[in-house]
C-alpha cells in the first residue's frame, strides 16, 4: 500500500478529499430526528443546538413553553428544523402526547436524550430525608428517563421490525453516580440507576440497531448549579481540582452528542461517557 506521501500531487489532494468527505458524511445528522427532553436550557440545550447545526431534526420536551419558543429561536438558522412539546416527563400521558406529537410532526424519531433532571442542593441530611423528597426526586430523574425511554424504544424497534434497524438513547446522568455526594444520596441514587439501566437497555436492545449510552457531565454551568457557583469558598476549593481550569459549558456536550446521534458512533454502546474536564483523573 502506499503512502499518501509517495503519491503524486493531484492524487494526494483527491485522496485526502475523499477522506474529509467520507469523515463529514459519517457525522451529516440531515434526516434524522432527536428527542430532547429539558432542551430548553443547561446541557439539553448545548445538545439540541449542537444536533441542530449538525441537520438532525430536533424536538425540545420542556414543562416552561416561554422556555422551549426561547430555545427554538436559538437554533432559527440551523440545518435542522426544531420543535418544541409541552412536556412532564414525571407524567407518562404528557410523554405519550409528545412521542404522538413529534412523531406527527416528523414522521420518526432516531434518538432520544433523556436530559430533563432536577438537583438535589444538598440541604438535608440523609437521617432528615423524607419520603416527599425521596419519591419526587425519583419521579424526575429516574421514572422519567423510563417513561420516555419506553416510549422512544417501543418506536424504535417497531421501525427495526420493519427493516429500519436505528435507534439512540442517551441519557444524562452524573459523577455524582460514581462519587460520593453527602446530603445528595437520592440524586446519586437516580443517576447510577441511570447507569444500570443504559446497559440493560444496550444489550437488550442491540439486533435492533438501537444503542443506548449515558453522560456523566461534571461542573457545568447551568441554573441548577448557578448558586453554588457563585459560592466564592466553593470556586476557591473545586477549580484547582479541574485541570482545564474552567467549569464546563453547555456547548461542551455538543460533540459528544453528535457523535452519539450519528452513524460514528454505530459499535459504541452500554458507555458511560465522563464529559468533566478532567475532575475524575486529577
Amino acid at each position: 500500500m502506499l503512502a499518501i506521501d509517495n503519491l503524486p500531487a493531484i492524487g494526494r489532494t483527491a485522496n485526502v478529499r475523499q477522506t474529509m468527505e467520507t469523515l463529514m458524511s459519517i457525522f451529516d445528522l440531515s434526516g434524522r430526528v432527536a428527542v430532547v427532553t429539558g432542551g430548553n436550557g443547561g446541557i439539553g440545550l448545548g445538545i439540541a443546538q449542537a444536533l441542530a447545526t449538525a441537520g438532525c431534526n430536533v424536538s425540545i420536551w420542556g414543562r416552561n413553553a416561554d422556555k422551549n419558543a426561547s430555545a427554538a429561536a436559538t437554533m432559527a438558522d440551523s440545518a435542522g428544523k426544531v420543535d418544541t412539546q409541552i412536556c412532564d416527563v414525571t407524567d407518562t400521558a404528557s410523554v405519550k402526547a409528545a412521542m404522538d406529537a413529534t412523531l406527527q410532526k416528523f414522521g420518526r424519531v432516531d434518538g432520544c436524550f433523556a436530559n430533563a433532571g432536577i438537583g438535589g442542593g444538598g440541604r438535608h441530611a440523609f437521617i432528615d430525608r423524607t419520603e416527599e423528597q425521596w419519591r419526587n426526586m425519583f419521579a424526575t430523574n429516574l421514572d422519567g428517563v423510563f417513561h420516555v425511554f419506553q416510549v422512544a424504544a417501543r418506536h424504535m424497534t417497531e421501525r427495526a421490525t420493519a427493516g429500519d434497524a436505528f435507534g439512540r438513547l442517551v441519557a444524562t446522568s452524573s459523577l455524582a453516580s460514581i462519587f460520593g455526594t453527602a446530603r445528595n444520596e437520592h440524586y446519586a441514587a437516580t443517576k447510577a440507576a441511570i447507569n444500570a439501566l443504559v446497559r440493560a437497555l444496550a444489550v437488550e436492545l442491540a439486533r435492533q440497531g438501537v444503542t443506548a449510552n449515558a453522560i456523566l457531565p461534571g461542573w457545568i454551568k447551568s441554573d441548577m448549579t448557578a448558586g453554588i457557583m457563585a459560592n466564592d469558598k466553593f470556586v476557591a476549593n473545586v477549580m484547582p481540582r479541574i485541570p482545564v481550569r474552567r467549569f464546563g459549558e453547555p456547548s461542551d456536550f455538543g460533540g459528544i452528542a453528535v457523535y452519539l446521534m450519528s452513524k460514528a458512533s454505530s459499535y459504541h454502546t452500554a458507555d458511560c461517557f465522563v464529559i468533566d474536564g478532567g475532575y475524575t483523573a486529577f
